[in-house]
């Protein structure tokens, strides 16, 4: 089983805009731990209160990401972890080893696909399927991907059907390119609950361009400086991000950076990884190097609005007057 360990570096990020404090959700020095014999705890710091639409937007990313993290246990400790979160309602889909959580409390239902598992064989033949299929609505889609989806789609629809709740999706790595197809199957499925948002962590493209434009939900999409699975499938093989980038610089700020900035801020990150011995690539890739930031991000957030000052706004860490890149 492979779990994460939330660290706690000193962190600044960016200007903030006009919004309104929220107690939907208190941040904890350690909300709780789940730890079984000879594995590594898992720690949350999300503690949730009241409705998600009311918390801001870095609390929102902090809760998605721990709960994408929390996916990654098995049912009991990931219904252990998610109680501790303020999700008491767990409900476990496992199809052939494509696998999501429903996580639900009495203001909200949060659908989280897991990622990429290293020893189960479905989810690298999922990441290593880079052909394209067409895609059940419009454009070509990731064939491993979409596969995924199928297996788990009737299930995750069957449970949303009598859905009376606001419904959000949060995945990491594979798991966020399944969040991606799954939101849009419910937007357009007859399913009540249209989604509310999408918050992914490290995932890579998943379609071509007329696929990604054919639905628009509220969708943020967090990188971190060189994780390489963000940069796959290859555009050349048609394939596009959707959503609005958060981009996560070398030294853990987050905001917007042009292409130019962006590439000088990845050769460095680059470089000062091999001075340590690492490849930047792999290692800016796994959840706990996402959450890390957003949580400090969160932490210099509340002290901000203790001091009378305004929450961060998405549209100040996405430049969403900016042409999404590739």
């Amino acid at each position: 089983m492979w779990h994460n360990v939330v660290a706690d570096p000193l962190f600044q990020h960016g200007a903030f805009s006009m919004s309104e404090p929220s107690d939907a959700l208190e941040l904890k020095p350690i909300a709780g731990v789940v730890q079984d014999p000879n594995e590594v705890p898992v720690v949350v710091h999300s503690d949730v209160k009241g409705p998600i639409e009311k918390m801001t937007f870095l609390q929102k990313s902090l809760l998605f990401a721990e709960l994408a993290m929390v996916a990654y246990n098995d049912e009991r400790e990931a219904t252990v972890a998610a109680a501790m979160v303020g999700f008491p309602d767990v409900t476990f889909f496992d199809h052939d080893g494509s696998q999501a959580y429903r996580f639900r409390n009495d203001f909200d239902c949060v659908i989280a696909c897991r990622g990429t598992e290293p020893n189960e064989w479905n989810d690298i033949r999922a990441d290593a399927n880079a052909a394209s299929v067409l895609a059940e609505t419009a454009g070509k889609v990731h064939r491993g991907f979409k596969t995924e989806v199928d297996d788990l789609w009737p299930m995750l629809e069957t449970a949303l059907v009598g859905n009376e709740q606001p419904v959000w999706f949060c995945g990491h790595s594979l798991g966020g390119a399944m969040a991606t197809i799954c939101a849009g199957r419910c937007y357009l499925s007859h399913i009540p609950s249209v989604p509310q948002g999408l918050f992914t962590y490290g995932s890579p493209r998943v379609g071509d361009k007329r696929y990604i434009n054919f639905v628009k939900l509220p969708h943020y999409r967090f990188v971190n400086n060189n994780d390489v699975v963000t940069r796959v499938p290859p555009a050349w093989m048609g394939y596009r991000h959707c959503g609005d980038e958060v981009y996560i610089d070398r030294n853990g700020n987050l905001g917007h950076l042009g292409m130019l900035r962006k590439r000088r801020d990845r050769w460095r990150g680059f470089v000062r990884g091999l001075r340590r011995f690492r490849i930047d690539h792999f290692s800016d890739h796994p959840l706990h190097n996402y959450i890390t930031p957003i949580l400090d991000a969160v932490r210099d957030e509340q002290k901000a609005m203790g001091r009378g000052e305004s929450a961060v706004d998405a549209s100040d860490l996405t430049g969403q007057d900016s042409p999404t890149e590739a």
